[in-house]
């Protein structure tokens, strides 16, 4: 049964897992990113940016896949770069109760947003409420109460 090299998880001599070295290209590809957005981590500095040899390019190691997939799904979860930062300090001084801090502290951001989109919500409901029913005649409702003082 052939196999491809991708499917080997082992190479090397007795039983040494080699680590598979990525282009910043097939990082990208890997992580579901493009490349701009692995040098603006870098730039950030939430990723590092390996060295380049004289004669050729970077490599990243596998494990960067993880860490740039942890970014994304932090910012998806609401954090902003500097608070993924944070807690990628934190993963590091395996400070689960500091991440737990942070993680309700963004639920308590987002529960505050979500009742002053629901207040945004009935105030425009009222608005076009007014609109569908003519119940005033001078001028348009909407705009009326988004002028009035």
């Amino acid at each position: 049964m052939a196999h491809s090299l991708e499917s080997v998880p082992w190479y090397g001599v007795k039983g040494i897992q080699m680590t598979t070295e990525l282009t910043i290209g097939r990082l990208a590809n890997e992580a579901g990113v493009n490349v701009e957005t692995i040098r603006y981590y870098q730039r950030r500095g939430l990723m590092a940016e390996p060295d380049k040899p004289t004669s050729g390019h970077r490599r990243y190691a596998s494990d960067a896949i993880k860490r740039v997939r942890f970014i994304k799904r932090a910012q998806v979860l609401g954090f902003t770069l500097d608070e993924v930062g944070s807690l990628l300090d934190l993963d590091e001084a395996c400070a689960c109760v500091e991440t737990r801090e942070l993680a309700a502290h963004k639920l308590q951001v987002i529960e505050e947003k979500l009742a002053d989109l629901k207040a945004m919500r009935k105030a425009l409901t009222a608005l076009l409420h007014q609109c569908d029913t003519g119940v005033t005649k001078a001028g348009c409702p909407i705009i009326h109460a988004l002028a009035a003082d």
